[in-house]
């Protein structure tokens, strides 16, 4: 499709195996919303995670992958990037509140060619505004550039109970821990154990989704206690796992 029909073009799409797509990028906006699930969107810069209530903005030009978990609903929307003047060449992830989440549903069901000035242009201008006043959150993991950090950041994100501290990094990078936490802190904005600590936290989200117990989340993230990882989710989150997801989807 060379150029969107409309200003918002809509698709939905209910996956029941997990997904992912090959690497690619749009000349518009996508706003990814999983309404059921777990979706995550890789740049080379970094991962984005969706649970449910969070949407994932993916700039025009971006190159980028989608995953999802099995039986998860998407909503995605086609911008046209003049509705978001000022979106950076990053991807944001937005908390969408109740009434922007009510109209991606209920725009997930226009026709391709809604009538722009009738009632349901005026909605998708209503749903824009809600999506540029979102909040924006803090669920984005940064990816380092250099290659010794990306196999060890990998590693890590395959296994993100791995006992791993900063003396380990260095001795396999055959460095200084000094080097490696200024090198780490260059790549990502984040000191090592910054970054192995959101790992671990978004790393938990889809168990939570999944209705897991908080003590096997926590043991499957690397944490020595429930309490160590309810101290910690709390201090990134601002809430208990137990409240993260909103009342519908616990």
């Amino acid at each position: 499709m060379p150029e969107l029909p409309r200003r918002v073009f809509s698709r939905a799409e209910s996956l029941k195996e997990p997904a992912i797509t090959r690497w690619h990028d749009h000349p518009w906006i996508q706003l990814s919303y999983a309404i059921r699930g777990v979706m995550e969107v890789r740049t080379m810069g970094g991962r984005y995670l969706a649970p449910p209530h969070r949407a994932i903005l993916i700039p025009a030009g971006l190159q980028h992958c989608v995953s999802s978990e099995a039986e998860t609903e998407i909503r995605s929307l086609y911008i046209r990037s003049e509705e978001f003047p000022a979106l950076a060449g990053t991807c944001q992830v937005l908390e969408i509140q109740p009434l922007a989440h009510e109209l991606i549903r209920s725009f997930s069901t226009y026709a391709v060619d809604y009538d722009e000035n009738g009632e349901e242009g005026r909605l998708v201008s209503v749903l824009i505004d809600q999506l540029l006043a979102a909040p924006n959150t803090n669920l984005h993991l940064p990816w380092p550039a250099d290659d010794r950090l990306q196999t060890i950041c990998r590693e890590l994100n395959e296994h993100p109970d791995l006992p791993m501290a900063l003396s380990d990094v260095a001795a396999r990078m055959g460095v200084s821990e000094k080097t490696v936490t200024r090198l780490f802190k260059k790549e990502t904005s984040l000191s090592f154990r910054s970054w192995r600590q959101r790992l671990r936290l978004l790393s938990s989200l889809p168990m939570l989704e999944k209705r897991e117990r908080v003590t096997d989340i926590a043991l499957a993230c690397g944490y020595d206690s429930t309490s160590a990882f309810i101290y910690a989710f709390r201090s990134h989150f601002g809430v208990t796992p137990g409240t993260f997801l909103p009342a519908e989807e616990r």
